[in-house]
């Protein structure tokens, strides 16, 4: 018999090569490459911290025992956080910034005259920066009520509050600045801040800052010897 097939049939023809969308397909995947290289990088950076901000971290786990009672609900830093430059204004108007308190221990507090748990927490701010204001720490609380500048004032007047200066944000930026680092959740919100502005504790939410808890606290985070910590 005879075998009319080849032996080896001859493989069919070749298609052209889809060199386009090969080369598109390497270019994605080199860019995704990259864009991982870079974001996993710039997580290392974010998780690093700054380091002028190191020392605000062990301050705050010097003061970490001292937290609780009535400042239980503190939250302390446990990597170095350099705080935006908080831009607002004063009584007069005149433009301040967070930086302008360089060199010295504060207690930055966001409040609004229509949240109550501010106005209740208030004439505690105003007996902590009574017993404890000085050239080492001040109470810096920021109101940032949109409508009626004029009536922040009043409040603090009504209220006899007199230790507070009448620092305000009518554009509210401060809260959103601290919002996008997730230190502002909601109202009122308190930074504890070291000289270099760095976060040393944050709290959302009122607290009693007159009572002796809290004054031992922050003693210790502006003068340890005091504390004997």
């Amino acid at each position: 018999m005879t075998n009319d097939m080849p032996e080896h049939p001859a493989p069919p023809p070749a298609r052209p090569a889809r060199r386009i969308p090969l080369a598109i397909a390497a270019v994605l995947i080199g860019g995704g490459i990259g864009f991982a290289a870079l974001y996993g990088l710039g997580g290392l950076q974010h998780q690093a911290g700054d380091p002028t901000c190191r020392g605000a971290v062990a301050t705050a786990k010097r003061i970490a025992p001292l937290v609780h009672g009535e400042v239980a609900a503190l939250t302390v830093a446990t990597s170095p956080l350099k705080l935006p430059d908080l831009a607002f204004q004063d009584g007069e108007g005149k433009p301040k910034k967070l930086s302008d308190w360089r060199g010295k221990t504060v207690l930055v507090n966001l409040w609004a005259t229509w949240c109550v748990p501010c106005r209740r927490e208030m004439p505690a701010l105003n007996g902590l920066e009574e017993k404890l204001g000085g050239s080492n720490f001040q109470v810096v609380a920021i109101n940032i009520d949109t409508r009626d500048p004029g009536k922040p004032k009043r409040f603090l007047q009504e209220a006899n509050l007199t230790r507070l200066g009448n620092y305000s944000d009518p554009d509210a930026k401060v809260f959103q600045d601290l919002k996008a680092i997730g230190r502002a959740l909601g109202m009122p919100t308190s930074l504890l801040v070291d000289p270099k502005g760095c976060e040393i504790a944050t709290i959302n939410g009122p607290a009693e800052w007159n009572s002796d808890d809290a004054i031992k606290l922050i003693t210790a985070a502006v003068t340890p010897a005091a504390a004997g910590l």
